[in-house]
C-alpha cells in the first residue's frame, strides 16, 4: 500500500511517500522544506510567516516527493495529514491541501495526531517494533508519557504541568546567545562543560507523580545568567549547558524508571524533536540496560517534524477504519 502524507504543524513543510505492508515499512521519499533560517532572524517561530511559507512550498514538495518515490497519484492508496496539535494557521495549509488532493483524485483521507506521528517514526527505524509499550514524547511543545496500547490507542499517563523540555532548552539557549534553535546548540555545548559545576533545580516534581515542571528550572537558569551579566562576570556557557542538561536528564531518567514500574512494560520508545538530544538518549538507554528493558529511538532524520512519521501512523489509522471527510478541520491543542 502506498501512503502519501503531509505535515505542516509548525515550521517544516513536509511530504512523504511510504510503501507499507504487514512485513515491511519503507520510506520511498521524505521531503522537508525547512524554515529554520527564516525564523532564526526572530529567535523563534513567527506563526504568520510560517503559514505563508507552507503555502509557497507545499505544492512543489508534493511533486518532488512523488518524483523521488517513482510513483504517481494513481498509485496512491491513502493520503494522511497532520490535523493537530500545532499552530492553527500552519496546520490548515496541509489539511486543506490534502483534502483537496484526496477529493479531486478520489483517494481515501485520514487525519493523524502529531504526537502519535512522532511515536510512529520509530516503526520506520525499528521494523520489529510493535505495541504495547511505554512512549516518552519530548519536543518543543510536549513532554509526556503515553501507554501505547495498540497502534492507534494511546493513553497519556503523565506530562509537564507547564513548559516543555524543548522550550526550556531553546529559551535558555537563546538567552545564552546560541543560534536558533537553541536546543541543538545546548546539546553540543554540554559535552564541553562540567555537569556538576552548577546546581540547578530538578524539573522532576515529586516521587508521588510522574509529572514534570520545567518553568522553575528555566527561570532559575535565566536568573543565574542575568545576575552574571549584571555583575559583569564571565558566563561559563559550557558549564551552564552541561549543568542544565544534567538536571533535565536526571529528572527524565528518574521518571522513566517510575513509568516503567507503573506500566509493567519492558520497552520504552523515545520520540519527538528533543529525542535527538544525545544526553537524553544515552541516559534513558543506560536506565534500560540496567533494567534489562528494550530502548527504541528514531534515527536523527526522523526526530524532528517530518511527513514519513505521519504516513506511518496514517497507515495504521487507515487499517483501523479511520476516514476523514471534506469537513476535516485542524486543532491547535
Amino acid at each position: 500500500m502506498y501512503v502519501l502524507s503531509f505535515e505542516s504543524s509548525c515550521d517544516e513543510t513536509a511530504c512523504a511517500v511510504l510503501e507499507m505492508s504487514e512485513s515491511a515499512r519503507i520510506v520511498k521519499s521524505n521531503i522537508i522544506a525547512s524554515q529554520v533560517d527564516t525564523h532564526a532572524l526572530y529567535g523563534g517561530v513567527v506563526p504568520e510567516i510560517a503559514s505563508r511559507a507552507h503555502i509557497e512550498a507545499i505544492s512543489k514538495i508534493t511533486y518532488e516527493a512523488l518524483d523521488v518515490a517513482g510513483v504517481s497519484l494513481r498509485d496512491i492508496d491513502v493520503i494522511a495529514v497532520t490535523n493537530g496539535p500545532g499552530l492553527i494557521g500552519a496546520l490548515l495549509v496541509a489539511v486543506n491541501f490534502a483534502k483537496s488532493l484526496a477529493y479531486a483524485n478520489d483517494i481515501p483521507l485520514v487525519s493523524v495526531d502529531h504526537i502519535k506521528g512522532h511515536v510512529a517514526g520509530n516503526y520506520l527505524t525499528h521494523q520489529e517494533l510493535k505495541p504495547p509499550f511505554l512512549a516518552l514524547v519530548v519536543s518543543g511543545g510536549h513532554t509526556s508519557f503515553f501507554d501505547v496500547k495498540s497502534y492507534t490507542e494511546f493513553e497519556e499517563i503523565a506530562g509537564t504541568r507547564d513548559d516543555a523540555v524543548g522550550e526550556c532548552f531553546d529559551k535558555i539557549g537563546r538567552v545564552m546567545g546560541l543560534p536558533y534553535p537553541g536546543g541543538a546548540g545546548m546539546d553540543r555545548l554540554a559535552k564541553e562543560g562540567d555537569s556538576l559545576s552548577i546546581t540547578f533545580p530538578s524539573p522532576a516534581i515529586s516521587k508521588d507523580t510522574l509529572d514534570f515542571s520545567f518553568s522553575g528550572l528555566k527561570t532559575a537558569v535565566i536568573n543565574y545568567l542575568n545576575t552574571k551579566n549584571q555583575r559583569g562576570e564571565e558566563i561559563p556557557r559550557a558549564d551552564v549547558a552541561a549543568s542544565v542538561t544534567h538536571s533535565i536528564v536526571e529528572a527524565i531518567c528518574s521518571k522513566v524508571k517510575g513509568a516503567l514500574n507503573k506500566t509493567g512494560y519492558d520497552k520504552i520508545v523515545l520520540a519527538g524533536g528533543v529525542s535527538a538530544n544525545s544526553h537524553i538518549r544515552n541516559g534513558i538507554e543506560a536506565v534500560c540496560k540496567r533494567r534489562g528493558a528494550s530502548f527504541y529511538a528514531p534515527t536523527l532524520d526522523l526526530c524532528g517534524d517530518n511527513a514519513a512519521m505521519i504516513g506511518a501512523q496514517g497507515y495504521y489509522e487507515y487499517l483501523n477504519g479511520a476516514r476523514a471527510d471534506v469537513d476535516l478541520n485542524a486543532y491547535p491543542s
